[in-house]
């Protein structure tokens, strides 16, 4: 078979029905053979668009993530895209075009070296240079993507392999010397760590992303509820606790909830689940307790003691590692130290000018109209925290975003893979004016594939997120006001999407209801106060 059929055949064998993608001379043999076959391809705007569609996607459904580009420019706009999955353990798995094998490393036309290039942040990497190898190696990048710490791992192929035939034997059980993800956790350090929480006056739970891509989430609220310590969670962990649970004190960190970084900075046993513990997180805390006991989970070993050092290390997967705790922990007398976090909580007046809308109204509105199994899709800027601080996240509802790199422009291409992938939820993208011109493109990618998002527009013409830290830092501003935006309704209706704009807040409900009636795409400009701060 030609290897390109094989490639198809491999995909099938891992259970692929979708591939995101732009074509190009260096992958065209590809090309033909996915026209053949029953894996729909979805042709994004841009490649960077085809890593974070397959990221929505891949979020949101449970499967791996599949993109593929041809050679040079192709291959290196898709960096960003595989930088921002693999600091959000993204599994995905990326194929390149490359230059034909007997001009590898001769600069000729659009040559790169790709699997160089994306060293620094990628799970593993592989250049073809046996042909014969192919399968085995699909089938092990499709393991190392979803196996351990999820993340990205990228196949580049030479365009005269491509084409080649060669014998196609199934690969067989994968196995990498060297690479043997610890699961179950060490069973004297789960006892360890519960006798420190039993022996703790402030316990403190905080979880990140790493609970959700466990899908721990029920094994989680199960502790929580046995236990009745309350938790924190980092921006990853936004929905692995449904936020109006008793327990969940809400989000840390430098856009966190005062409470939740009082309560983490004076808590005396701190369990943390699938956590970094990475700076953003704890920006607002400063340096934790010195005296604190901290018992940190995480699934990849050399996380553990990064940051901050850990009192009890257990390297292995959340839901294990729960699932072994839960009948170990008892009921703890936690309701003194909650109510000492309580009293920490601040009310904040909003005030906003004639003409604009309040952005938080709008996510708490929204909230209550949408589904118990919707999907939303947040951007980077204040979007981002407007709506991940006044979105109720409740039964199936998901919410996803770019958080170890910020990758602005990834709402509404996760959206689209998200769409595709769950047809029948509803899927919301929001984005400020800044992020969605970074990747407004991709609506002809939208129309394309006939799939129904709802788009918020936060609108304050400017880079809300920096101008916001230059006033807090008493610096002028400078570089962000966004002067020369275009009509955003007209540009989107030029998409043949209906489309409204809205400068009053008695008007958001009725628009909002109006846009999830239909089932269509809808795109809302919302018009936002340049003095709107995320907190």
């Amino acid at each position: 078979m030609k290897l390109s059929d094989v490639m198809i055949r491999c995909l099938q064998e891992e259970q692929v029905d979708t591939i995101f993608g732009y074509p190009g001379a260096a992958v065209i043999d590809i090309y033909e053979s996915l026209r053949a076959s029953s894996i729909h391809h979805v042709l994004v705007r841009q490649e960077q668009a085809a890593v974070h569609c397959a990221s929505g996607y891949a979020r949101t459904t449970g499967k791996v993530g599949v993109c593929l580009a041809t050679s040079g420019p192709g291959a290196t706009n898709l960096i960003t895209g595989i930088a921002t999955a693999y600091m959000d353990s993204i599994p995905i798995v990326i194929f390149t075009g490359q230059v034909k094998s007997n001009l590898i490393g001769r600069d000729v036309f659009q040559e790169v070296d790709i699997t160089g290039a994306t060293e620094p942040f990628i799970k593993h990497s592989y250049l073809i240079k046996d042909p014969k190898e192919f399968p085995r190696i699909v089938r092990e990048a499709f393991y190392i993507a979803k196996t351990g710490r999820p993340g990205p791992v990228l196949i580049d192929i030479p365009m005269d392999y491509q084409a080649k035939q060669i014998e196609y034997t199934p690969a067989k059980k994968v196995e990498i010397r060297g690479y043997k993800p610890t699961i179950e956790g060490h069973i004297g350090q789960i006892k360890k760590a519960i006798k420190l929480l039993k022996n703790s006056q402030r316990p403190l739970v905080c979880v990140g992303g790493g609970v959700v891509l466990a899908k721990a989430e029920e094994e989680l609220r199960s502790f929580i509820e046995t236990s009745h310590i309350p938790m924190v969670h980092t921006l990853m962990g936004v929905g692995a606790l449904p936020t109006c649970h008793f327990y969940n004190e809400g989000m840390i960190g430098s856009h966190g909830y005062a409470h939740s970084n009082w309560a983490l900075k004076n808590a005396d046993t701190i369990l943390f689940i699938g956590a970094r513990i990475a700076d953003r997180a704890v920006a607002n805390v400063g340096i934790l307790d010195e005296n604190a006991n901290i018992i940190h989970i995480d699934v990849d070993p050399a996380e553990i003691g990064k940051i901050t050092s850990a009192t009890i290390p257990v390297v292995g997967d959340a839901k294990r590692v729960l699932e072994e705790m839960i009948p170990l922990i008892t009921k703890l007398d936690t309701d003194d130290w909650r109510e000492q976090i309580n009293k920490h909580k601040k009310e904040k007046v909003e005030v906003h000018p004639e003409g604009t809308v309040n952005p938080k109204l709008v996510v708490r509105k929204l909230s209550e109209l949408l589904n118990d199994d919707a999907i939303m899709v947040a951007d980077v800027g204040q979007n981002q925290f407007w709506t991940i601080r006044n979105m109720e996240l409740k039964a199936e509802r998901k919410l996803i975003c770019s958080g170890g790199f910020g990758t602005m422009g990834y709402s509404l291409p996760a959206a689209i893979g998200a769409a595709i992938g769950n047809k029948q939820k509803k899927v919301v993208s929001i984005m400020g004016d800044g992020s969605f011109q970074m990747s407004l493109f991709e609506l002809g990618t939208l129309v394309q594939e006939q799939v129904h998002p709802l788009i918020i527009l936060f609108n304050n013409s400017g880079l809300g997120m920096v101008r916001e830290l230059q006033r807090k830092v008493d610096l002028k501003e400078h570089g962000v006001a966004l002067n020369g935006n275009p009509n955003f309704t007209q540009l989107v209706a030029a998409y043949g999407i209906r489309t409204k704009r809205v400068d009053n807040g008695e008007d958001v409900e009725a628009v909002l209801k109006e846009a999830l009636s239909e089932d269509a795409p809808y795109f809302i400009e919302f018009i936002v106060s340049d003095k709107e701060s995320t907190l």
